[in-house]
């Protein structure tokens, strides 16, 4: 059985004070919840005091991204060690808004999922297609071409963690249907399969993200190659996220 994993990716929310509060009560709401991985990822500045604030406890604390270097002229970059220091397990890659909004490639991803995992970090490693891309009928080509090449050259397949997030879903209001999801999950671990193995593939977790509510988790948790969440705005009010990961220990 693969573990199920929560994560809840703040963006560029919540002051320090703010991100105390909510790490505080969702570390208070999913107390006694051993089965999965419940992750948090605040904004930079409130790394370091969250990670204090959920020290001890069930939960995890991620970063929303990290520089491929360990150290240098890269003004407004944060390291792994950086990142690592302030008690990060996770740190996630290549989200849509970053190689939307700065021009991430797949290259810059497949350097920083093999820099996380040297540095002793878990990627999450986020890959989707856009509405237009759809459309046209390839979103196993983007997603595919996405999953390769953020992968390629890595061994270390068994510390990557994958999140399908549909560009059109997140933040929209849509969701993807759990069977479109399910269809597009099955996609990447075949993919996997093919060219890590069966038996690492069937252990990686891939999470779906894109408009994901404690109201429609549970179809998309149903499905056989949906393995957890990586939730965008409802991660930001503690009733909303702890409503996903009741929603989803409940089911795996």
């Amino acid at each position: 059985m693969r573990k199920w994993i929560v994560a809840g990716n703040w963006k560029m929310h919540n002051t320090i004070a703010e991100s105390i509060a909510l790490a505080k009560a969702i570390k208070e709401g999913s107390a006694g919840i051993q089965s999965g991985a419940i992750v948090l990822a605040p904004p930079f500045t409130a790394l370091f005091s969250v990670g204090e604030t959920i020290k001890g406890s069930n939960l995890s604390l991620a970063a929303q991204n990290m520089h491929y270097e360990d150290k240098g002229a890269f003004t407004g970059e944060i390291a792994p060690s950086m990142l690592k220091d302030t008690g990060c397990a996770y740190v996630i890659l290549g989200h849509s808004e970053r190689r939307k909004y700065f021009h991430e490639r797949d290259n810059d991803v497949n350097l920083k999922v093999k820099k996380a995992l040297t540095s002793g970090l878990i990627p999450i490693m986020c890959v989707g297609e856009t509405d237009e891309e759809r459309e046209k009928g390839v979103t196993q080509d983007v997603v595919g071409r996405q999953v390769q090449q953020g992968l390629n050259g890595v061994e270390k397949i068994e510390n990557v963690v994958i999140a399908y997030e549909p560009v059109w879903a997140i933040g929209t209001g849509k969701v993807a249907t759990s069977a479109q999801a399910q269809e597009v999950h099955a996609f990447i671990r075949g993919l996997l399969k093919n060219t890590f193995g069966g038996k690492k593939a069937d252990d990686i977790c891939i999470l779906y993200g894109g408009s994901v509510t404690k109201d429609n988790v549970g179809d998309l948790i149903a499905m056989n190659d949906i393995d957890g969440a990586l939730v965008g705005g409802a991660s930001l009010k503690a009733d909303g996220f702890l409503g996903i990961i009741k929603e989803i220990s409940g089911r795996k």
